[in-house]
């Protein structure tokens, strides 16, 4: 009986020197907002990356969750995630995990990490990369409007061009928008009304805005589907990405980004916990190679290191997506005005929501009547 003990003890101590040497696990879960026309192409070419580099074969696998959801479940989850890596979103929330234990240290290369900047924009400068080291960015995706040309050319109404052209009183019925209790694009726009504005003024913005709605979609990625097919004019708080996806599917959908759009870094951090964290980070250091950020920019996001650029033959994905953002190769070539202040949409997070539920759910049809 002690032999076979020891001969266990052996064995379990082997296998543990073994994973332990291993460079990367062979098994990655995300738990993601990000649609799958970007999570599934990554995933793809990061198992051919980890065979290429270690000659490991990840099993790779994505969780597919808006991000309030996927917030909701990393808390649950209380530092026994079921899954390894959060990717995509709102960076206030990943502070906010953070400040719960709830992520653990990337411990990048510095050499990965130093070629992002620190923030974007004036006068309330974008964070690319937490200063504490849970989280970093790793796309750059602007969340603006996208409209139906040829619908709105019936209507005799002009493509918009900035937040304050969606309360063209022609629109009404003709907007879709998603909550901003289900979409983290949404209570990102939210926010920025609301800071651009102030609170009484933009609320009135935003209750006009819903008095115009024909339709609350339960997902982000939905808007720009139903304008897609002409079923609305116009969509709130469109990420440029899905949109893109619209016109690859040969729609005929446009998509601009007011001056003031919301810019979401796409975080990613892995979790406390996490099962696979060396397949976790690999992956996070991945979507800042070049091959990483090439996936991203041929699905039309622009790359956060700035040494690269949005650049392909004529007639390729990443022309295309040129073309879809007005002919801009990169965000760090535009004088970005951002008014959104993290700090203060994290502090409020539930306080917007609380107030989106009773004065603009719960209200909708007295407010169609009212505007």
């Amino acid at each position: 009986m002690r032999r076979r003990k020891a001969i266990l003890a052996a064995a379990a101590a082997l296998a543990t020197a073994a994973a332990a040497a291993q460079p990367i696990e062979d098994e990655l879960v995300l738990i993601t907002p990000v649609g799958r026309s970007l999570s599934d192409p990554a995933l793809a070419e990061f198992r051919k990356y980890a065979k290429a580099r270690w000659n490991v074969d990840v099993r790779a696998s994505a969780l597919s969750a808006g991000t309030p959801l996927a917030y909701g479940r990393i808390v649950e989850w209380a530092g026994r995630p079921q899954a390894d890596l959060f990717w995509g979103g709102e960076s206030a929330l990943y502070d906010r995990l953070a400040a719960q234990g709830l992520l653990a240290p990337l411990e990048l290369p510095n050499s990965v990490t130093g070629a992002i900047p620190d923030r974007l924009g004036m006068p309330k400068p974008v964070a690319l990369k937490d200063p504490k080291g849970f989280w970093v960015g790793t796309v750059l995706e602007t969340c603006g409007i996208a409209y139906h040309p040829r619908l709105l050319q019936r209507m005799g109404v002009p493509p918009p061009k900035d937040w304050d052209d969606l309360l063209d009183p022609r629109l009404k019925g003709q907007i879709a928008q998603a909550p901003p209790t289900r979409s983290s694009s949404s209570h990102a726009a939210y926010e920025v009304i609301l800071q651009r504005d102030g609170e009484a003024k933009g609320w009135e913005w935003l209750k006009r805005l819903a008095a115009s709605t024909g339709l609350f979609v339960t997902r982000s990625r939905d808007v720009p589907s139903v304008v897609a097919r002409g079923e609305f004019a116009v969509g709130f708080a469109v990420p440029s990405y899905f949109a893109f996806e619209e016109r690859l599917a040969g729609f005929d959908i446009r998509y601009v980004a007011p001056r003031t759009a919301w810019i979401t870094s796409g975080p990613a951090a892995i979790l406390a916990g996490a099962k696979h964290p060396k397949a976790a980070r690999a992956f996070v250091e991945f979507l800042l190679s070049e091959g990483g950020q090439r996936i991203a920019m041929e699905r039309g996001l622009f790359p956060i290191v700035p040494k690269f650029r949005i650049q392909g033959p004529p007639g390729s994905t990443a022309e295309l997506a040129v073309e879809f953002n007005g002919g801009v190769r990169s965000v760090y070539d535009l004088d970005v005005r951002s008014v959104y202040d993290d700090a203060l949409a994290q502090g409020r997070y539930e306080q917007v929501n609380t107030t989106f539920r009773r004065e603009i759910e719960a209200v909708a049809e007295a407010l169609k009547r009212k505007y």
